[in-house]
This record gives structure tokens, sequence and C-alpha cells, in this order.
């Protein structure tokens, strides 16, 4: 009988990358069923690890440039090329870790740098972007990365605004001259899976500012401004993305992507398992393992192995799941949802410091799917 698995795990955070997992998963597949067909498809959720999965699982390369950080400073930023696709974490540019925490301040913080990759990207021939907006250090509605490619802010005497969340509010008016063209050939994928519209009680900087270093009394500043600049927006594009459903991703780079480059927003799952193809892979295969380093009650919530199991249900494939660790009370709504069967792959007894260490989080891996893999297909 041929059997073919799938292995599309995401990384096992601070431990093994996604691929890591997959070719330690494969290893003990082929320990116990040494004639089994076994693919391994690097995966993850738009957040940190897309570029990587991405490239690794469409033979792309990485590629560097210096962009301006968070604050202005230089930044060495990565993102992947695949043919004419660039695949770019914002978190890259333009994200929270950039900044010491001593220094983080959403009202100064831009999203330029961000805007800088996209610029690099469109130069070296790519038209198709896939973005991923997680780990943003800033709340300026996109103005800094749009400023990067050529749209200019203006306020009422006519001066050029700053890309950054405080000076969103002094905005008047917008000259499209200097727009980059190739813009108007790019098409724009965006992973986001929250749903908060720009402003408001759940608006970008009254939910996320707080995590970017803004107290109340700057979070109230933050969404006005950017309230001021949304209904200057509504009246010179003549549509009002501010409400749409994750226009307020990343402090408001969902509503830049929506308003000028007419992007599409979605689940950061989906994105990445539709960019190298998933459901055609998925073709007579007999189980599919995906996974996490740890897997609770946010599994099923956003998270890869979530995607993994509604896309292979819709073929009728069984999919189970492994983790660094699995948190017991997530076990029966995890069962429920689908998954044929869970498993942690850290042994009773080790301590995380040293279940994490690579070799051994690999090592364990294999062991637990070779121990396991006739069981989860019926064969013994």
């Amino acid at each position: 009988m041929s059997i073919k698995i799938i292995v599309a795990s995401d990384s096992f955070k601070g431990s093994l990358s996604s691929r890591e997992v997959g070719e330690a998963a494969a290893r003990g597949i082929i320990a116990a069923l040494p004639h089994a067909e076994v693919t391994v498809i690097p995966i993850a959720d738009g957040g940190e690890g897309t570029v990587e999965a991405v490239v690794s699982g469409l033979g792309g390369e990485i590629v560097s440039a210096t962009v301006s950080g968070p604050l202005g400073d230089p930044v060495s930023a990565q993102y992947g090329i695949c043919g004419d696709t660039a695949v770019i974490e914002m978190a890259s540019a333009s994200g929270l870790p950039l900044i010491p925490e001593r220094k983080r301040n959403p009202m100064l913080a831009s999203s330029f740098g961000t805007g800088e990759l996209i610029l690099h990207a469109l130069q070296h021939g790519c038209r198709d972007f896939l973005i991923g907006l997680g780990g943003s250090a800033t709340n300026d509605a996109g103005i800094g990365m749009l400023s990067a490619l050529g749209f200019q802010f203006l306020d009422k005497d006519g001066r050029r605004i700053r890309g950054c969340g405080g000076e969103a509010g002094r905005i008047t008016s917008i000259d499209f001259s200097d727009v980059i063209t190739e813009l108007k050939m790019a098409k724009f994928t965006i992973a986001c899976d929250v749903n908060n519209p720009l402003t408001g009680p759940n608006g970008a900087s009254m939910v996320f500012g707080p995590q970017k270093g803004a107290d109340d009394e700057m979070a109230a500043k933050l969404d006005e401004n950017l309230s001021s600049f949304a209904r200057t927006c509504a009246k010179i594009l003549n549509t009002d993305h501010s409400s749409f459903p994750g226009a307020g991703a990343a402090g408001g780079m969902g509503f830049a992507f929506l308003s000028f480059l007419n992007a599409k927003l979605q689940s950061g799952i989906e994105m990445v398992m539709d960019s190298v193809n998933f459901d055609s892979m998925l073709e007579n295969a007999s189980l599919v393992i995906t996974g996490e380093g740890r897997i609770d009650n946010q599994t099923c919530m956003g998270k890869a192995p979530g995607g993994i199991l509604k896309r292979c249900k819709a073929h009728g494939i069984p999919v189970v799941a492994i983790g660094g660790s699995v948190e017991p009370d997530a076990l029966p709504s995890l069962m429920e949802a689908g998954f044929t069967a869970i498993h942690g792959v850290t042994p009773p007894g080790m301590p995380l410091s040293e279940a994490i260490k690579p070799e051994i989080a690999s090592r364990n891996v294999e062991k637990t799917v070779s121990k396991r893999i006739k069981q989860w297909l019926g064969i013994e």
C-alpha cells in the first residue's frame, strides 16, 4: 500500500525552524516506515518565520537591505524573493524589538523602513507582495511606509509631514505626483489575523498602543490623530476603510494597504498555504502532521496548526499535531475540532532549558513520530 505523509509544522520558536521540525519528523517516519513517501512543507502563520517558510518552500532567496528603523536609525533588514514575489515581515524593518524598551514611543515611530523594503523589492522586479504585519513598533497608519513609496502628506501650509503617529493629525492633503510608477503593477496580500478597525475603543491606538509604549493620554492622542487622517483620506479618496476589519492591524498598516495599495487582507496561515500551493500537495495524502512549539487553546485561533486542520478536513485527510509541550486543558476542545491525535514530544521531567536545545528538540520530534506513526495511520 502506498503511504504518502505530509509534514507541515510551524517552527518551535526559540528551538527549531519549520523545516527543521519537518525534517526531524521525516526521519522518524522513514525509520518506522522505510517505503513511505514523505513531503516536508515549511509553514508559518504570517508572523515570525514567514519569510523563511515561503522562501524555503518555493526555492527562493533571502535578500538584505539597509533601511530606516522605526526611529530612523539604519537597520539591516531581510526579505525573501521567489521569482517575482517578495515576502516581507514588517517586523524586520519596523519591529518593536528594534527599539530599546526605554525609547519606545509610537508618537515618533515610523513605518518608513517597511516602505523602503517594498521599494527595494520593486526595483528588483517584484510585483507580487506577501507581507506579514506582526510585531510592529508603529502607530502611524502606514504614513511612513507610503512616504517611502512617493506619497507626499502635507499640512495646511503645504509642508511635508513626517511619517509618524504624532504628525498624522496635521495632514490635510496628499500629493500623488511622485508615487512610484511600479506600484500600479503590484499586487499586495497582507497577513492579518486581527479584526480591529483603525480607530475607536477597539482601534489600533487604544488596543495596541500600550504594547508599543503609549500611556493612556498618548493612546488617546494617537487615536485622535488617526481619526483626523482617516477623515482626510475619505475626502480625497472618496472611500473610507477605517472601519474595515483589520484596518487597525500593525498600528493602522492595514488601513494604508487597503486605502492606497488595493491590498487583500488574509489570515496569515491561509496566505502562506496559498503561496506554497498547499492544497495541490495534499493529493493522495494518507496523513498530515502539523505542530508548533506549544499546543494550547490558541492553536485553532489563527495559528498554523488550526489553519492546516481546516484545509485538511475539507479534503478528508486526517491530521496529527505535535508540540514541544501540550496544554492538557486544551486537549478536549482540540480533539473535538478534528485532530486525529495530539502529542507532546518532550519526555516527562525534561527541563525546558534542555528541551529547547535544537539537537535535543530534533531528537525528541524524531523519536515521538517514529514511535507513533503506525498508530496514527491505524496500521498496528
